[in-house]
């Protein structure tokens, strides 16, 4: 009886063991993924500044500059990366803007358009929402990230293929705590920074 008593202690142990382990993976099955935080993107070089020296809108600027994330393997560029053929234009103001470029080795753009809207500047959201048309033009694509529905500031990155990979323009605008929207006739309304 003790010997059965002893046998029952010692498997209620060793299920209780068992019920707190970890599961192993399969044999042939891929570990899991490790949670891993971007590595930062690189403080851009020769940084074009511009508009209002308004401090606040210069500070929120440099704030959505400084969080800006790009893909692993990044590099800091200047303006001379690609042929950059339109520029933004802020309707609202005045601004507060910032210029800065980048080049993602061996990149596509679609994955550099995916890593944008995976990892959203100083929370700005995405004029596109959840519908971003997946390849606008075969050489590059425009994409425009704000602070809510309906703003007139934040980020527009304009994306081209280069024979390296992905450069990347990074138009920047924040408005001063006094800035206004000209009125439109007819009831018209400003489209999205960065939708074209």
């Amino acid at each position: 009886m003790r010997h059965r008593l002893a046998f029952a202690a010692s498997l209620l142990a060793a299920l209780a063991l068992t019920g707190c382990a970890t599961g192993q993976t399969p044999a042939g099955a891929p570990a899991p993924a490790a949670a891993t935080t971007p590595e930062p993107t690189p403080s851009p070089s020769g940084v074009i500044a511009s508009g209002s020296d308004d401090e606040q809108a210069q500070a929120r600027a440099q704030a959505w500059l400084d969080d800006i994330s790009l893909p692993p393997g990044t590099t800091a560029a200047t303006s001379t990366v690609a042929s950059f053929l339109s520029y933004t234009g802020w309707p609202c103001g005045p601004v507060s803007e910032l210029e800065a470029f980048w080049l993602v080795p061996d990149a596509t753009l679609s994955d550099t358009a995916d890593w944008l809207d995976e990892h959203p500047a100083g929370g700005l959201v995405s004029v596109w929402g959840e519908h971003r048309p997946d390849g606008m033009n075969s050489d590059g694509m425009t994409l425009g990230y704000i602070p809510e529905p309906g703003a007139q500031e934040g980020i527009v990155y304009t994306l081209r293929i280069v024979p390296e990979g992905v450069a990347v323009r990074a138009e920047i605008a924040a408005q001063t705590a006094d800035a206004s929207c000209p009125e439109l006739p007819d009831g018209a309304k400003y489209g999205a920074p960065g939708m074209g």
